[in-house]
C-alpha cells in the first residue's frame, strides 16, 4: 500500500486509541489494580477486538454486524458485566500490597484478554471508526492480501504502543502507594474507573 496512506492510517488510529474512552479507561484501571502486566494483558484483548472489526470492515462484512445487532448487544452487556465484576473485586480487595500482587500474578490471563476483547466488541465506536476511516483513505475493494496484513501489523503496533503508555503510567502511579490505606484508596479509585467504563459501554 502507498506509504502516505499507511502514515495517515497510523496517525488516525493512534489519535483514536489515545482518546479517552471505555477501552483505555479500563486499561488504566487494570494497571492500577494489578500492575503493568495486568494492564498489558487487557490491551491484548482490546487489540484482538480491533482486529476483528478491522477485518469486518475490509471484507465488507460490517452489514452483518447490523443484521446480528442482538448478538452484539448481548456481547456489550457481557463485557460491561465483566468490568463490573472487576470493579467489585478491586473495591473489596484487601489493602495488603503483597497479597494484591500475589492475586495479580495468579489471575487467569485468558480471562483478562477475554475482558478486553468483549469490551471492544461491545463498543460500536470501533466498527464505526474503521468503516468511516478506511473508505476515506483507500478503495476498500482494492485492498490486497498484502495490504490487509500491512494494516493488521500497523494496528497491532499502534494499539500496543498507545496501551503501553497508559498501562506504564498507571502502574508507575501505583508504585507511589505502598501503605495499606493508600493502596485501599487506589484500588477503590480503580474500581470506580472500571465501573465508569462499564457504564460508558452500556450507554453507547
Amino acid at each position: 500500500m502507498p506509504i502516505l496512506t499507511l502514515v495517515f492510517y497510523t496517525g488516525a488510529l493512534a489519535v483514536a486509541a489515545a482518546s479517552p474512552g471505555p477501552g483505555m479507561t479500563a486499561v488504566v484501571a487494570r494497571a492500577l489494580g494489578g500492575g503493568f502486566r495486568a494492564g498489558m494483558t487487557f490491551i491484548v484483548g482490546i487489540v484482538f477486538g480491533d482486529l476483528f472489526y478491522l477485518t469486518l470492515a475490509i471484507f465488507g462484512l460490517a452489514s452483518l454486524a447490523q443484521e446480528f445487532n442482538l448478538a452484539f448487544l448481548v456481547i456489550r452487556y457481557v463485557g460491561a458485566a465483566y468490568l463490573l465484576y472487576l470493579a467489585y473485586k478491586l473495591w473489596t480487595s484487601r489493602a495488603d500490597p503483597a497479597e494484591v500482587a500475589a492475586k495479580a500474578r495468579s489471575e487467569s490471563a485468558w480471562r483478562t484478554v477475554l475482558g478486553g476483547f468483549t469490551l471492544t466488541l461491545g463498543n460500536p465506536k470501533t466498527i464505526v471508526f474503521y468503516m468511516a476511516l478506511l473508505p476515506s483513505l483507500m478503495p476498500i475493494e482494492s485492498i490486497t492480501l498484502t495490504g490487509y496484513f500491512e494494516l493488521i501489523g500497523i494496528s497491532i503496533v499502534t494499539l500496543m504502543a498507545v496501551g503501553v503508555v497508559y498501562a506504564a503510567a498507571a502502574a508507575g502511579a501505583r508504585e507511589f502507594f505502598r501503605s495499606p490505606k493508600a493502596l485501599r484508596r487506589l484500588n477503590r479509585a480503580a474500581s470506580t474507573m472500571m465501573a465508569g467504563a462499564a457504564a460508558a459501554v452500556v450507554a453507547r
